[in-house]
């Protein structure tokens, strides 16, 4: 293969995306700084995208507008009518293309490796790096394609969140990643064959190693698969030889593997027993879904005793969850903590690092709904707090509270870090029913503690309710 020189303009303007990719990851550190970065990604997506269009005759120029405006106007369509609630989904699905992109790209290659310059000089054979490059960009981009596929039927509700599984799942999914591993080493051999079950194995993997995964794990899940389609693209801009992909894939792949683990670590769970199956995968374990629930005395409340208490206490803590985000409660609940710090309460949000769907899903609300970013802690920040509140106010959050994490073995949740919201004089749990018990599918025993009234109903409704009564 001739090897040409990189001209100073292309591989500077690669740099200034490259620098505008790393800002943007520093800006969506915080929620404060978050709109910042996502512009220096825009910027530097642009520049990347620009240069490529510029220095790369991959198609013609009419070609490549026509399909930049009709994914645009996919994207732009798809921004407007998604919800909040539908954000995890998504990120989800969005994970799913990119490494579907991969794989196509991998194919793409591996037909005509001409096109892509990675054949032998004067020979008809692909360089043998790029080969490796080639195999290990398919791998994880058919993996990060099938394991999102599954991740958004999780998530949308089209299969159920508790973990499906399979007899010998562990020694299966070793086996199916060690036959990987083989295949992709081997693959320098020119035979077709290696390289189509390359793609045919890892797609079947994807699919295997996110189907035990419960739904109390899909925050990791999701920074998993984001970590997987960096490697993927990265893998592939290897490939293409273009230095803008190997950037933004490394940065993603490293940014998305770091959250993960500082996820893992929040629920004091190992990376590796997540993707090996997820919490409480034994299937001697207690699933908590197929049991039936003991009926246990409980009291309920009303918005008027929410109202009341509330406003006769010196400090409230709520905790949000996937019930909010369901019902679009952020800008009531929004509306609520003005109205307590007009009485002189104190009002503090305590965010768990797995609440909701993704991570940072309940920050994104909180910040849509324009909540102060002090008033808002995490999990290690705020806990020990619970103890001098007055009121715990829990809207649409389940196993972030269940104290069966701390004290049930055989719980799917066993380990992770709860809020000690029992610790509180009062408890006002929302929630639409008692028979839902929580993604994980485990009954919480704050429902039946003698400080916890419920409040049952729709969550949006309840709050603007009680915040009628607290105007009143």
């Amino acid at each position: 293969m001739e090897v040409h020189a990189v001209n100073p303009l292309v591989a500077f303007a690669y740099l200034v995306a490259g620098v505008c990719f790393i800002l943007a990851l520093r800006g969506l550190s915080s929620p404060a700084t978050s709109r910042a970065g996502n512009r220096y990604g825009m910027v530097g997506m642009a520049i990347a995208v620009v240069t490529t269009l510029v220095t790369h005759e991959v198609a013609s120029l009419p070609e490549i507008l026509v399909a930049i405006a009709i994914g645009a106007v996919i994207g732009l369509v798809t921004a407007r009518k998604i919800q909040m609630t539908q954000m995890p989904q998504l990120v989800a699905a969005f994970h799913s293309l990119v490494g579907l992109a991969a794989v196509l790209v991998g194919v793409a290659a591996y037909l005509n490796p001409g096109a892509f310059g990675i054949l032998e000089p004067g020979g008809l054979d692909i360089l043998k790096g790029s080969r490796i490059e080639m195999g290990l960009g398919v791998a994880i981009g058919a993996i990060t394609f099938s394991g999102s596929v599954i991740a958004f039927a999780k998530l949308n509700g089209n299969m159920s969140g508790a973990p499906i599984l399979l007899p010998g799942r562990h020694a299966l999914n070793l086996t199916a990643l060690a036959a990987i591993v083989i295949l992709v080493s081997l693959f320098h051999w020119d035979t077709p064959t290696l390289f189509w079950a390359i793609v045919a194995l890892s797609f079947v993997i994807g699919f295997l190693l996110i189907i035990p995964i419960g739904g109390a794990d899909m925050p990791v899940v999701v920074s998993m698969l984001n970590s997987y389609s960096g490697w993927a693209a990265a893998a592939m801009g290897f490939t293409l030889h273009n230095t803008a992909m190997i950037i933004t894939g490394a940065l993603v792949g490293s940014s998305g593997a770091i959250l993960s683990y500082i996820m893992c670590r929040a629920m004091n769970r190992s990376f590796v027993s997540v993707i090996a199956g997820g919490f409480g995968a034994d299937a001697g374990g207690a699933s908590g879904g197929g049991a039936a629930k003991e009926q246990r005395p409980w009291k309920r409340g009303s918005a008027e005793d929410a109202a009341f208490l509330m406003k006769e206490a010196e400090n409230v803590i709520v905790i949000p969850g996937y019930g909010m985000a369901v019902a679009q409660a952020q800008h009531a609940l929004r509306e609520m903590t003005d109205l307590l710090k007009e009485h002189g309460v104190g009002v503090k949000f305590a965010i768990h690092p797995v609440a909701g769907r993704m991570p940072g899903h309940m920050n994104v609300l909180l910040a849509e709904a324009n909540v102060p970013y002090d008033d808002v802690f995490e999990l290690e920040d705020i806990n020990s707090e619970f103890a001098q509140a007055d009121v715990a106010f829990i809207i649409g959050a389940n196993d972030v509270v269940n104290p069966a994490a701390k004290t049930e073995k055989s719980s799917p949740i066993y380990g992770m870090p709860v809020f000690d919201v029992d610790k509180a004089k009062t408890i006002f749990f929302i929630k639409r029913s008692m028979g839902g018990q929580g993604y994980a599918g485990v009954d919480n025993d704050v429902f039946y503690m003698d400080q916890t009234m419920m409040l049952l109903a729709d969550a949006k409704k309840m709050v603007e309710e009680i915040n009628k009564a607290l105007a009143d």
